[in-house]
């Protein structure tokens, strides 16, 4: 290498490591240290989170800014999406989650002092939520109806969200669907669980169940129901929330309505009442089965999408003087692989397994987190010994959701241990060297930016940082 290349890197670093040294000496106080791993992380999640709850929201409203800069203290004027206020409900979710097994595990000071604290922040957040809805009328695959979900934006009034073509996602929708469950695990607050099944009925109403030349569901779900192409962010986060939904049911005679198209004349729209149990259940395989065969690449990851979509754009078609949704036939797969489709898959893998004892998800989630370990943590390129994932985009947040697949498929893979290891030892260098005013930065291995002027911080990577070491608390208590 060249001397000036050299001394040009070398000073690179030093930007970076003189900055965050820094924000250790500017007045900031460390909190003290416990010694065990499980209550450490617990104790790191419920500062970040609070700290991040000042910082990044403002009135009664619970207007969630989209950047913040602990350096200039700075709040963006550009409000998160509803995709990126989730990810505070699931930091707080977590914490809760995770003060009740401290509390199982023999200790519950913590539970005592701090969970109905985490509960009133919980019910401001869902409520605060609800300036992300809004009502639309949806003419799908099997009918026309109306329904009201949650845009992309933030509205001006409860309910007053622009939720018509584009403006709402599929995605947006499983991810308040899993945290509306894991608020009703939780609390056991029914009005959670009654709103999850509200949208996944909504959810699945975009599965596309038109019938091919051969008699099979084309299947898939669209991205939105403004758009023909099908993502695995529309499809693989819904898996495991079904599976909890059908255990929810399990033995329970509670019945649902699956629409369907008959496989016979490919034309005439049906219904039947099945068991909760049994339709949730059913739904779970079905997307994951198509997720499967669609997006699983040969390098044993998964791509982001299926496109060269016909048609291009969503048709309606009229049957019996009727108005559906067309049929959309996707054929090319398109990437790049990212770490939240392969980890919402290796999720679903680990809780399909776990209510069917099927081996093909166990072998599937097997194969899948030694696959993305192997692509995604790229060891020693930023500190030796340890690994870096790429941060670009909106990755900080997607990684969250690889690791919490390698958590989730720990009991059937226990070498998943050493790639939950990696996250923990990245959240645990960053806190140790670069924690200021409650915050991590974003690149967790680099550090701050030496320019004050540049630490603009994504609020939904800095939560997801609190989720991910809520999770870790809990799996060190439990593993």
């Amino acid at each position: 290498m060249k001397k000036s290349m050299m001394i040009a890197m070398g000073s690179l670093l030093c930007f970076f490591i003189c900055a965050c040294n820094k924000a250790k000496s500017d007045g900031e106080t460390m909190p003290p240290e416990d010694s065990n791993l499980a209550t450490r992380s617990l104790t790191r999640a419920m500062e970040i989170t609070d700290n991040a709850l000042g910082a990044y929201f403002s009135g009664s409203g619970m207007t969630m800014a989209r950047y913040y800069n602990p350096y200039t203290d700075n709040r963006s004027a550009e409000i998160g999406s509803v995709w990126m206020y989730t990810s505070a409900i699931e930091a707080v979710t977590a914490i809760m989650h995770s003060l009740e097994v401290e509390k199982e595990k023999g200790d519950a000071t913590r539970y005592n002092e701090h969970f109905s604290r985490y509960e009133q922040e919980l019910m401001k957040l869902y409520d605060g939520a609800e300036y992300y809805l809004g009502t639309f009328t949806l003419t799908s695959y099997t009918g026309t109806k109306e329904w009201t979900v949650y845009g992309v934006n933030r509205g001006n009034s409860k309910g007053g969200a622009r939720v018509d073509g584009i403006e709402n996602v599929y995605d947006d929708q499983m991810w308040l669907i899993r945290e509306f469950l894991e608020a009703y695990k939780v609390t056991g607050n029914a009005e959670f669980l009654s709103k999850a099944e509200y949208l996944t009925a909504y959810v699945l109403d975009g599965w596309d169940c038109t019938i091919d030349a051969n008699g099979n569901e084309v299947g898939g779900i669209a991205w939105g129901p403004g758009y023909a192409t099908k993502h695995a962010c529309s499809n693989g986060p819904m898996v495991s929330p079904l599976v909890w939904l059908h255990e929810l049911y399990k033995g329970k005679s509670d019945q649902a309505t699956r629409h369907y198209i008959d496989a016979g004349d490919r034309r005439t729209r049906k219904q039947e009442q099945m068991s909760k149990a049994d339709y949730y259940l059913l739904y779970a395989k079905k997307i994951y089965d198509w997720q499967k065969q669609a997006l699983l690449r040969a390098d044993g990851v998964y791509d982001d999408m299926m496109g060269g979509c016909t048609p291009g754009s969503p048709q309606l078609e009229q049957i019996d003087g009727v108005n559906y949704r067309r049929s959309t036939t996707c054929r090319d797969r398109v990437g790049p692989a990212i770490t939240y489709n392969s980890g919402t898959m290796l999720s679903g893998a680990a809780d399909l397994y776990r209510v069917t004892n099927d081996a093909k998800y166990r072998e599937d989630g097997t194969a899948l987190a030694n696959a993305s370990f192997a692509y995604f943590a790229k060891k020693g390129v930023n500190v030796a010994d340890y690994y870096t994932f790429d941060i670009s985009g909106f990755r900080n947040w997607f990684n969250g959701v690889l690791m919490r697949g390698y958590v989730d498929f720990y009991p059937m893979h226990q070498a998943s241990d050493a790639y939950i290891a990696a996250f923990q030892q990245n959240l645990d260098y960053a806190y140790e060297n670069f924690f200021y005013k409650g915050l991590l930065p974003t690149n967790l291995l680099v550090g701050w930016n030496r320019d004050r002027g540049k630490n603009n911080t994504e609020g939904m990577f800095t939560f997801a940082f609190a989720a991910e070491y809520a999770v870790l608390s809990r799996y060190e208590h439990t593993k």
